[in-house]
């Protein structure tokens, strides 16, 4: 009988751990279907979006009301899908607020849930385990300090380590990075990524050019890289530069934020799994992020932690600048900036990348598939 899964995966990141999850899911099953919500990585692999992806790229608590209606209107359609539809397993990758409601109502319908991304809840809103443990058949983490919370609540866990761990390479080829985009190994690159939604942009995208043009009357040979996640995403950066004061020396792509990262000296990126990447590329970089106030002001009453990136989280301790808000301004990230071009690239906080990098290689998407392989079977059982 054809295995059916169902996935919903709510922006770029996820899209990329969907596609890599349905690829080692084909080596199980060879004949599977795939369907749900997803982006374009994904569909490469056979898989079929009823909702296009974008629609659930929001972040802040502004956004999220303002879109209410229109989610819970999508979640209600595809909750009906679903349940007539009787897949194998329902996966939802990341995006905790639109899943979770989801797979509360899929796991009440007698439908195995797994939740790929743990969310937060070792940062923020603890109490949201409750919901969880209702609602999750099995929860896939990708790192090992996300576990101990749901052991306490006795809620099925692995962890899987994180598929780019097995992915990146320990050491990225930056000669060929460069050679892609046409760039000499002489010139400073700086990869620019203020996030993968317009509500990011709308608050990254300013401080981001204007650190770039500081930077760009610093050094003669510079030359910046913004990879745009989808064509409104290059719409919308166009359109801010268009109206900018000066004329600078950035290059935009579509797509390839790995690669685009793999070719930097620095890199300066929104809060995310994008972090992620750039220490796996061994990358110096400055994290930032920038919301509504009322958003920062939520955050602040429920947050647990004091570091929000998670090249910190997994160290436990500070080795990334990060700059939340007031501090991320133009002055600051300009300066941070600036030392991390003129530093060397073998300081201690590249060697901890290395220690980091080798932690989180547990198998990733193979190891994924072969715990939704085993939830399979007891099903039938």
């Amino acid at each position: 009988m054809t295995k059916e899964f169902v996935l919903v995966a709510g922006e770029a990141s996820g899209d990329i751990l969907g596609a890599s999850l349905i690829k080692s899911l084909k080596l199980h099953y060879p004949d599977a279907r795939f369907s749900g919500i997803g982006g374009k990585l994904m569909m490469a692999e056979g898989f079929q979006s009823i909702f296009p992806m974008e629609r659930l790229s929001i972040m802040g608590i502004v956004p999220i009301l303002k879109r209410l209606p229109e989610l819970l209107i999508m979640r209600r359609k595809l909750a009906r899908h679903i349940i007539d539809l009787k897949p194998s397993c329902f996966i939802g990758i990341d995006a905790p607020v639109f899943n979770t409601g989801l797979e509360f109502k899929l796991k009440s319908a007698q439908i195995k849930t797994v939740h790929y991304v743990s969310p937060s809840v070792w940062a923020w809103r603890e109490n949201r385990i409750y919901k969880i443990a209702k609602s999750v058949s099995l929860m896939l983490c990708l790192f090992p300090f996300e576990l101990p919370i749901y052991k306490k609540h006795a809620v099925p866990a692995v962890c899987i380590g994180h598929p780019l761990a097995n992915e990146i390479p320990m050491d990225p080829d930056v000669t060929d990075a460069r050679a892609h985009f046409g760039f000499n190994l002489t010139d400073k690159v700086v990869a620019l990524l203020p996030g993968s939604r317009g509500s990011e942009l709308n608050y990254l995208l300013e401080p981001f050019i204007q650190t770039a043009s500081v930077l760009n009357s610093h050094y003669v040979d510079i030359r910046f890289v913004v990879p745009c996640a989808n064509q409104k995403r290059r719409q919308q950066v166009e359109a801010f530069l268009n109206n900018f004061e000066h004329q600078l020396p950035i290059t935009l792509v579509d797509g390839q934020s790995r690669l685009v990262m793999q070719a930097a000296d620095a890199v300066l990126l929104a809060s995310g799994t994008a972090t992620l990447e750039a220490m796996l590329l061994k990358k110096p970089m400055l994290v930032a992020y920038k919301m509504s106030n009322f958003s920062v002001w939520v955050f602040k009453k429920l947050l647990k932690i004091k570091q929000f990136s998670l090249p910190n989280l997994l160290a436990g301790k500070d080795i990334v600048k990060e700059f939340i808000q007031e501090d991320c301004v133009p002055e600051k990230l300009s300066r941070e900036l600036i030392a991390l071009i003129d530093s060397n690239q073998s300081s201690p906080v590249i060697s901890q990348y290395y220690e980091l990098h080798q932690s989180l290689k547990l198998g990733g998407s193979h190891k994924a598939a072969e715990a939704i392989v085993e939830l399979i079977k007891e099903n039938k059982e």
